[in-house]
């Protein structure tokens, strides 16, 4: 799967709800949204795969291996993975808040942050 996001990512954030952690598999997934205008499917793969998740949402894939992509809102919201990124370490895609944080293990933290210093 190829996109190409134009524009300065919304509401980036990690989510560690029911469901972010079943499509993902992973304790948290990390997110950042754009309006629907700014995101084009470049790749031959085309459009993602999507199954209904929600009254206003579907998950979506790539149609060939299942790696998460994001979220396609009935309003005009994509919601990107940032793990789907060329360049996740792009300080725009840097979350800013946490959903649903009483969801995670109470164990879960970014284990360089708990000794004190960062590792790249």
């Amino acid at each position: 799967m190829r996109f190409r996001a134009t524009g300065v990512p919304e509401r980036p954030h990690t989510c560690s709800c029911a469901i972010c952690r079943r499509h993902s598999g992973a304790l948290t997934l990390t997110w950042v949204e754009f309006p629907a205008a700014n995101v084009a499917w470049i790749g031959p793969g085309g459009r993602p795969a999507t199954w209904r998740f929600s009254a206003f949402s579907s998950r979506a894939c790539c149609r060939t291996c299942g790696t998460t992509i994001g979220a396609i809102d009935d309003e005009p919201i994509i919601a990107l993975a940032t793990g789907a990124f060329d360049k996740p370490q792009l300080k725009d895609l840097a979350p800013t808040a946490h959903s649903y944080v009483s969801r995670r293990p109470r164990w879960w933290h970014v284990a360089a942050e708990a000794r004190g210093r960062r590792e790249d």
